[in-house]
């Protein structure tokens, strides 16, 4: 699936084989067949061209990923301590980017203004009316004991 979601283009066996091939000693036919499971799987659509096919992802990589987080914090007997646990195992760089993506789900800042004297977060203290006041997911990425409920868990 890393090849065909780095081209973003519909892709041969033999493109992918001789993409693979330049790192490892591969067989046709193992790539053949993982393109096929992957067919089989709904991962990937297939058109025929010739006596071959071009198979293209049915999905981004990026949604594909939101797919397995989405499912596993589905099947959770509680959600918010399974995203708590998750936002304390990422980097503060992940944290940023879980910050951004907050920013651009919620859209234009609210009428609310944000407000910086309850402001707690020690990487961000930018007081500018561009940066939404968000709460939950942000605390919680940032200080994963902050969201307790009110059982103390």
């Amino acid at each position: 699936m890393t090849r065909v979601w780095k081209w973003n283009r519909p892709v041969t066996v033999r493109e992918v084989l001789e993409d693979l091939q330049q790192e490892r000693s591969i067989a046709y036919t193992t790539v053949m067949t993982v393109l096929d499971n992957l067919h089989q799987k709904g991962w990937v659509r297939r058109e025929a061209e010739g006596r071959a096919y071009r198979y293209e992802a049915v999905s981004t990589r990026a949604a594909y990923a939101a797919a397995l987080m989405n499912d596993a914090w589905s099947q959770s007997d509680n959600p918010a301590a399974a995203l708590v646990a998750f936002f304390g195992m990422m980097s503060d760089e992940q944290r940023q980017a879980l910050r951004d993506a907050v920013r651009i789900v919620q859209g234009p800042e609210t009428s609310e203004p944000a407000d910086t004297d309850t402001d707690t977060r020690s990487s961000d203290t930018s007081t500018d009316s561009d940066t939404p006041n968000t709460t939950g997911a942000d605390t919680a990425a940032e200080n994963p004991g902050s969201a307790q409920g009110p059982d103390g868990r």
